[in-house]
C-alpha cells in the first residue's frame, strides 16, 4: 500500500488529502481501480477519526483506491471552503488518474454529516461560479467537469440549512447565526439540485435524533424530481454517527454499536463498484 498525506492546495493549509493506494502487481493483472474520497463528519468543528481511516480502510480492503480528505474547520471553513476544498481534491485524483492507479471515469465521495454535507455539495454545486473561479474553470485552466465526482455517497448526511437543519453545521459556514439569511439558502444543497447533480448512494436512520431523517427526504425528493437516480436505505432505528456500527467505531458506547445499520458498507461498496457511467 502506497499512503501519503500532503496540502492539497497552498489557499488551504489546513486541507490534506491522504493517499490509500493499492501497489500494482502483475500477478493481480489489475491496471486501474475505482477511487472513492471519505470526508469525516464532525459539525465543521472537528473531524471525527471514526469516520476516516476505519472505514477508508474497508473501502481499501474492497479493491478501491481511497483518499481521506480532511477539509477546513471552525472559522477556515467559513462560505465555500470545504466545497472548493472537495472540488480540488477530485480533480487532483482525475489529473493524477495515472500516478494514482485509478480509472477517471469512477471517482466517487462519500462523507459523514457534516462530511456528507461536503460531498453532497461537491456533487450538486460543483459548477457553480464560486468553484469555478477557485479552480480556474473560466479561465481555460481545467476542463469542464473535471471536479464533478461520478456519484456520492452520503452517510446521516447535513443537508439542508432551513428548519431541519444541523444548525451548528449550517452557522459555522456561515459565521453567523444563519436563519433567513443568503447562506440558508446556498447551503440548502436540496434547493440547488438539476440534472447535472452526480447520482447517490444515501442511508440515514428513522430517528436520527441530530440530523433529522427531513434532511435525505429532502435530497431524495430533489433528486427524484430532476430525474438524478439514487439508492436510499432508511434503517428504523439509530443515533447520529454510527460510522460502521461495529465495535470498531462504537467507543465503548451500546448506543453506537448497531447490528442493524452495520451492513450498510457492504452496500455502499457494491453500489460504487457495480456502478456504471
Amino acid at each position: 500500500m502506497r499512503t501519503e498525506t500532503f496540502v492539497l492546495d497552498t489557499r488551504y493549509p489546513d486541507c490534506t488529502l491522504t493517499t490509500y493506494i493499492h501497489d500494482p502487481h502483475a500477478e493481480l493483472n489489475i491496471a486501474t481501480r475505482r477511487a472513492i474520497i471519505v470526508c469525516p463528519g464532525g459539525g465543521y468543528q472537528f473531524l471525527s477519526e471514526r469516520e476516516a481511516e476505519p472505514v477508508a480502510l474497508q473501502y481499501f480492503a474492497a479493491g478501491l483506491n481511497v483518499f481521506i480528505l480532511r477539509y477546513s474547520v471552525k472559522e477556515n471553513a467559513l462560505n465555500d471552503a470545504p466545497l472548493i476544498e472537495s472540488a480540488l481534491a477530485v480533480k487532483h485524483i482525475r489529473e493524477n488518474a495515472d500516478k494514482y492507479f485509478v480509472d477517471p471515469d469512477y471517482i466517487f465521495i462519500t462523507g459523514f454529516s457534516a462530511g456528507g454535507h461536503c460531498a453532497a455539495m461537491c456533487g450538486t454545486l460543483w459548477n457553480h461560479p464560486v468553484v469555478r473561479e477557485a479552480l480556474g474553470i473560466d479561465r481555460g485552466e481545467a476542463p469542464e467537469g473535471i471536479n464533478r465526482p461520478t456519484a456520492t455517497v452520503l452517510c446521516y448526511p447535513v443537508i439542508t440549512a432551513n428548519p431541519f437543519a444541523h444548525r451548528g453545521s449550517i452557522d459555522t459556514l456561515c459565521g453567523y447565526p444563519s436563519e433567513d439569511t443568503d447562506g440558508a439558502y446556498h447551503f440548502s444543497v436540496e434547493l440547488h439540485v438539476d440534472k447535472t447533480t452526480a447520482p447517490a448512494f444515501i442511508w440515514h436512520t428513522f430517528n436520527d435524533g441530530a440530523v433529522p431523517i427531513q434532511n435525505t427526504l429532502l435530497y431524495a425528493s430533489a433528486l427524484a424530481d430532476a430525474g438524478v437516480p439514487f439508492e436510499y436505505h432508511v434503517y428504523p432505528d439509530g443515533v447520529h454517527g454510527l460510522s460502521l456500527a461495529n465495535r470498531e467505531t462504537w467507543v465503548g458506547l451500546p448506543t453506537h454499536y448497531n447490528p442493524t445499520c452495520q451492513g450498510w458498507i457492504d452496500d455502499a461498496i457494491r453500489y460504487v463498484k457495480e456502478f456504471r457511467v
